[in-house]
């Protein structure tokens, strides 16, 4: 792999590691402090590399000039608090002699550890996924900024506020007790359902963005998984649900960006591995003794894999499962998704009266729907939905697809 090329690789896949066990040493205040030494060793591989070509252990190379980085810098800050600003020494201990653990087991406790102080309900839902994405996924800022359409000059201020956060509150890297671990783990958890959806849901028009995002959320979860701290129901079925998803992720967006209805997906790109994988981590997740929302996504996700059943039998099941869903937690969108289960398996006229009771008018996907439901029957209303859906907030070609199909519906 060439040297522009691999750099970027190790830097995805690195970063976190490092920046984690570095943080585990020297303490989540350093965090900045971290993510820099870091960024310089990564600086100083794109300079030696290209003058030497690349080591025969890259990632040992960039392990070594880390640790030596710091050595140095949290000698240096060792002197200035003893020598220079003697009153600051009670505050941060550094040893004579520092040792800076990347070996694996290491790594895993640290980034373990990581995922549930950024994770913290102190620090803001955004920002902690913000944090997810940069400090355990290894995403630049302009990425995150793409992930989020937000401008980078907004991620940079979300992340430096949860570093305050992070400081006030004297947040660092220790796994939770045994009685606060359930809590703690629901709000891993959402993070990582939150940060798939970025990627499932998303507006951009970016392909490869979505996909990362849905793939980092996956490989944080099977971080989880690794624990037996963790390994529980719930994490198996958000897992279960990711790769139920992901199965279709190609069949969902056609080459242009535009999201391709359930019903017109082809099959044959379904990714069958996956969804065999889901199908091992529902089975693992009914181990517990509590029915979470993700277990029902997940077995709704499950029944949309199943193409060969009989369709009303298959909506049915879709439309109970969502039934009880919106009962343990409602949403808008759950709400929005069951009208089209509630079309399949019983009447469109049954799906839109009860599509018109949510409140989602502000969002595109609510008048797509619609304007499909109407489709065949109503035709000024059709029209009417779709025109509303391409003047909110989409990807520049979903709203060209909108005018087109718009422009058919006109010459009749």
């Amino acid at each position: 792999m060439p040297t522009r090329e691999l750099i970027p690789h190790l830097f995805r896949t690195e970063f976190s590691k490092i920046v984690s066990v570095l943080c585990k040493t020297f303490g989540l205040s350093n965090i900045q402090l971290a993510e820099d030494l870091v960024s310089e060793t990564f600086l100083k591989a794109s300079e030696t590399w290209g003058m030497k070509g690349v080591p025969d252990n890259p990632t040992g190379w960039l392990y070594t000039v880390a640790k030596n980085k710091a050595r140095d810098t949290f000698k240096r800050e060792k002197i200035f608090r003893e020598k220079i600003k003697p009153e600051l020494s009670h505050k941060t201990h550094v040893s004579q002699a520092i040792e800076i653990d990347l070996s694996d087991s290491n790594i895993q406790d640290s980034q373990l550890k990581m995922m549930f102080a950024i994770c913290n309900p102190v620090i803001s839902s955004e920002a902690q996924i913000a944090m997810a994405l940069r400090i355990l996924c290894g995403f630049g800022v302009a990425e995150i900024a793409g992930a989020f359409l937000s401008k980078p000059e907004t991620i940079n201020k979300r992340l430096y506020r949860a570093k305050e956060k992070i400081r006030q509150h004297q947040i660092d890297l220790t796994m939770p007790d045994a009685g606060q671990l359930k809590s703690r783990l629901q709000n891993v958890l959402l993070v990582l359902y939150l940060l798939f959806n970025e990627g499932y849901y998303s507006v951009s028009s970016e392909k490869r963005l979505r996909k990362d995002l849905c793939l980092e959320a996956m490989r944080l979860n099977y971080m989880l998984l690794n624990s037996k701290l963790t390994n529980l129901s719930q994490t198996n079925a958000l897992m279960a649900l990711f790769c139920f998803h992901s199965s279709r992720f190609e069949a969902r967006m056609d080459e242009k960006g535009v999201q391709i209805v359930y019903a017109d997906q082809d099959e044959s790109i379904w990714d069958k591995e996956l969804v065999k994988k889901g199908v091992l981590f529902l089975s693992r997740s009914r181990n517990g003794d509590e029915i979470t929302k993700y277990h029902l996504e997940a077995i709704i996700a499950y029944w949309h894999t199943r193409s060969k059943l009989d369709p009303k039998e298959k909506w049915e099941n879709i439309l109970r499962i969502y039934n009880r869903l919106l009962q343990i937690e409602y949403s808008p969108m759950a709400a929005l998704n069951r009208t089209y289960a509630l079309a399949r398996a019983r009447s469109r006229e049954e799906a839109i009266e009860e599509a018109l009771k949510i409140d989602l008018k502000q969002n595109h996907l609510y008048h797509l729907l619609l304007a499909e439901l109407y489709s065949g029957s109503d035709s000024d209303k059709q029209r009417n939905h779709l025109q509303r859906a391409a003047a909110l907030k989409t990807t520049e070609n979903e709203r060209k697809w909108i005018l087109k199909k718009l422009e058919s519906i006109r010459k009749g």
